[in-house]
Order: C-alpha cells, then structure tokens, then sequence
C-alpha cells in the first residue's frame, strides 16, 4: 500500500479525485500534515466516508520511537524508526531563548568527516521533507512542550539532500503548521558550495551555519574528505558572497580537537581567514566519540581560544555542552539500531 505523504501534491490531488472527492480536499489534508496530524482519523473538517476511502486506498505513515533518552541537564534524545526501518536520532534541548530540537536529515552521512559519529556507517538514504517534519512532531508530542526553534544539525548534510530539505523549511514556516520563522530555523552544511550559493537565493532568511574546524586547506582536508571537492578557498568565497546577499551573519563551527587545531597559531589563521566577514565562531570542544581516537580541548582551552579570536576582532563563544551523557552532543548522533 503506496503512503500518502511520500506522494508529491500533485499526485496527491490525483489520488483524491479518483476517489470522488473535489481537488480542494489535497490542501486540506496538507494542513493536517502541517499540523502534525497521526491518521486520515485526526482530519475531522474531511467527511467521514472519505476518510475511509483514504484509509483503505493507502497508508498514512509515521516515525515510531524506538528508544528514548534523558539527559541530566533535561536534554532529550529521540532514536526513531522510520517506515522502511530505517533509523535517525533527533534532540529536544531547553535555553534560556526557549526549547530547540536538532533534527536529521539523511539516515547515516557520506561526508566522512574523521571526528563524527555520524560518518560512521555511511549514508543510509535521504530524507523525505514529511519525515523530517515527522521528528519534530515527535519531539513536541514526546516533551509535551512548544518548539520555537529547528537546527538542522542532526545526522547527514542538509545540501546533499537540499530539495527535501528546502521543502521542510517551507511545510516547518506555514502559517497552518508549526509557524516556525525562517529566522528561528538554522540549517548546518560541512561545505557543500553548490547549496551554499543555491540557499541564499533560496531561503535568505533562514540561518547558515558551516562546519569549518580548520583554517587552512590541508588541515581541513585531514580531517574532511569535502575539502577535496570544495577547497577551502572556494568555501569561504562562497560564505562572503552569501553573507552580502542576505546581510545575514554566518556561524561557523570549529571543532577543537586536542593537539590537532587548538593552538593560538590556529586561532590567528582562522581570524585571518574570517577577516571582515559578517560571522560569529561558534567554539565546540570535541565530545567523545571512542571510534575516532580523537580528544577534545577542555572548556579552559575553548575560552581562551575564543579569547585570541575576540582579540583579533572575531566574535567567538563556546558552545554550551549538551546531552553529551547520552551521546547526543554535536558529533555524537548516529543510527544506533544495536539500542532499539
């Protein structure tokens, strides 16, 4: 039986009048997915008889929790099963701004990145955009709180998935849905440069955040395969260009890793490199992942590297640690089916 949110909307309206029922009832039912509706059963402005009709002509799919997991600090992580068995993870985080949920977007990650539990296993499939939104549903129905913010930092990279992922930020903003403002949903890319230049036409309101961890070429690409691809020079390049046509301020995130980019000659490279562009340095000491034998900078290193960067005229914090007890700190998600 084919699921009626993997449909485009347009073979969804064909569905509905084959069916007998008018083309109007396709926005309906989208509302009702916008909404975070469980079943046809939940869209009580559609007449019952259709409802039937739907339910028997295909299915109405959803995540189902397979685990759940609390964090000391009231961090929550979610490993949720999706219709074809495949697993991702998504986070529900409290500031003092109000609650945030980290969600994925591809099952696994074909990135590589050498430090990131993600990478591990590599990439499973893409995402839909339904499926996306399914993890904040279940993240609102599990904690039982209003979200106001979305990062999209979970497992894969969002621009190796950008049409499911474009349309996610759409279904997240309408006005009929969630409502979540494009300026509180924060989309994070390892540096994939077609979807950089691509986003900002696209979404210019919407955050960008972007892994860089490294401040020259050959660091970087020692660390991160889509160096290769995308050189250093053509990434920044790029994040100036994007910031100019959105006016908006990109964060970069720089991982510190012990004896590998800590050093104050590695903060004044990446203050260099940065030099006059509209960006914040988002400072995250490494969280512990055993496969990469990789540690992390202390909290005291990270303060006083992002001490060098504000020196040089660099705004820079650290990154509060979240979740990191339960693995589900930045670096640490992963599809963890051995925990179901």
């Amino acid at each position: 039986m084919q699921n009626y949110k993997s449909l485009t909307r347009q073979q969804r309206t064909e569905l509905i009048v084959s069916l007998g029922e008018k083309p109007y009832r396709e926005k309906q039912i989208h509302l009702w997915i916008c909404r975070g509706a469980e079943s046809f059963a939940d869209m009580t402005d559609l007449p019952g008889p259709f409802r039937e009709k739907l339910s028997r002509a295909c299915a109405f799919e959803r995540a189902k929790v397979a685990r759940r997991q609390l964090s000391e600090d009231g961090t929550r992580k979610f490993l949720l099963e999706l219709s074809d068995g495949a697993m991702v993870e998504a986070v529900f985080m409290k500031y003092e701004y109000g609650n945030s949920v980290c969600l994925s977007t591809q099952a696994g990650c074909a990135m590589g990145c050498r430090f990131c539990a993600s990478a591990i296993g590599g990439k499973q499939r893409d995402l839909a955009a339904w499926e996306i939104l399914d993890e904040y549903f279940v993240c609102r129905r599990e904690c039982g709180e209003d979200i106001g913010h979305i990062v999209l930092m979970g497992t894969g990279e969002p621009f190796d998935n950008y049409d499911q992922v474009s349309a996610f930020i759409d279904m997240a903003a309408d006005p009929d849905g969630p409502k979540i403002g494009s300026r509180s949903i924060t989309v994070s890319t390892c540096g994939l440069v077609p979807g950089i230049r691509r986003f900002g036409q696209d979404h210019p309101q919407v955050n960008l955040a972007v892994s860089l961890h490294a401040a020259t070429q050959e660091e970087r690409l020692a660390i991160m395969p889509v160096a290769k691809a995308y050189p250093l020079p053509e990434l920044i390049g790029a994040c100036r260009q994007h910031a100019e046509l959105t006016g908006r301020r990109i964060t970069f995130e720089y991982t510190l890793i012990e004896g590998v980019n800590d050093t104050r000659d590695h903060a004044e490279k990446l203050a260099a490199l940065l030099k006059g562009m509209l960006c914040h340095v988002n400072l995250i000491p490494l969280n512990p992942v055993a496969e990469t034998g990789m540690r992390g900078a202390g909290r005291k290193a990270a303060q006083a590297f992002a001490a060098s960067l504000r020196s040089m005229g660099i705004p820079a914090t650290v990154r509060r640690q979240l979740g990191s007890d339960i693995d589900a700190a930045c670096g640490q998600l992963r599809r963890r089916c051995e925990s179901k």
